[in-house]
Parts: structure tokens; C-alpha cells; sequence
């Protein structure tokens, strides 16, 4: 199994969230998230006055699936969250060692 987590910009969310759908992901936990990368953050001006945005919004989601769901996942994430444009995001994926489904005790990939 393996957990992927991704940070994306906010108004994509939707449009991965059916694209994951479509390709049988059955569910993901969806976080609203500030940060910063290579982008460092912008200025904005607000009622004449300039400030920094050292944080941009971001959603993070976080989705355990199969070992041969997961590359088809990273894919469907970052095509549908390219905006091909500076803060587009980041996707990890990292090893599950186990998984338990609270309610019937299921274990690993039959707990997804």
C-alpha cells in the first residue's frame, strides 16, 4: 500500500476529486493547508495598501490505495492539478505498512 500525499491549489480540488473517482479511488482525507516553496510567497494590495503573503493557500489530500492503483493516482493528481503556472503543488508517495478498518477489523488492502 501506499500513502500519497499531495498539496494542490484550492480551486482544482473538484476536478481531481472526479477524476480520483473515476479511476476507483474510494476515498481521500482533504486538508485546507498554508505554505511555501520556491514561490516564497507574493505581495497583494489590499484597500491601497501593499503587504506580503508569506503563505499561500493550499488543500493537501492524503489518499492510502493499492501498490497497483498508486502511479495511476500520482498521474490522474498532477494532470488535473497542472495549471502549468509557479505553485502548482507537490505529490509524495511513501511506503504503508499496515492498514485496520475500525468498524469490522479488516486489515491492509481490505481496509481500503
Amino acid at each position: 500500500m501506499k500513502l500519497i500525499i499531495a498539496a494542490i491549489k484550492p480551486f482544482k480540488l473538484e476536478e481531481v476529486r472526479e477524476a480520483l473517482t473515476g479511476i476507483g479511488v474510494r476515498g481521500m482525507m482533504v486538508t485546507e493547508v498554508k505554505g511555501f516553496g520556491s514561490q516564497s510567497g507574493h505581495t497583494e494590495i489590499y484597500r491601497g495598501a501593499e503587504y506580503a503573503v508569506n503563505y499561500v493557500p493550499k488543500v493537501k489530500l492524503e489518499l492510502v490505495v493499492t501498490d497497483a492503483l498508486a502511479d495511476q493516482v500520482v498521474e490522474t493528481i498532477a494532470s488535473k492539478a497542472r495549471t502549468d503556472k509557479i505553485g502548482d503543488g507537490k505529490i509524495f508517495v511513501l511506503d504503508v505498512e499496515s492498514a485496520l478498518r475500525v468498524r469490522t477489523g479488516e486489515t491492509n488492502d481490505n481496509a481500503l
